[in-house]
């Protein structure tokens, strides 16, 4: 099960609860008998490892595109110029 984080509503103490999936996210506080409400909190993310960048993912020997020069902070030079496309 997993433990959740609540707070009163109106003495403002934190607690933990463990308590099912299915349970109902308000419960009771354990200073005043008020209700709790279950506070939510972003799960973090971290990129770790290859991939995760477009120059990850070419040959090194391939020259960069100039999409690519852009986004890796490169500024593009006066002698490329567009196909007219």
């Amino acid at each position: 099960m997993p433990t959740y984080e609540y707070e009163c509503g109106s003495c403002r103490y934190r607690f933990d609860l463990r308590q099912g999936f299915d349970d109902e996210p308000e419960a009771e506080c354990p200073q005043c008998n008020e209700r709790a409400r279950r506070i939510f909190h972003p799960a973090p993310i971290i990129y770790k490892g290859s991939g995760f960048y477009v120059t990850d993912s070419r040959n090194k020997n391939e020259p960069l595109t100039k999409k690519e020069k852009t986004a890796s902070g490169e500024k593009s030079t006066t002698s490329e110029k567009s196909d007219g496309k």
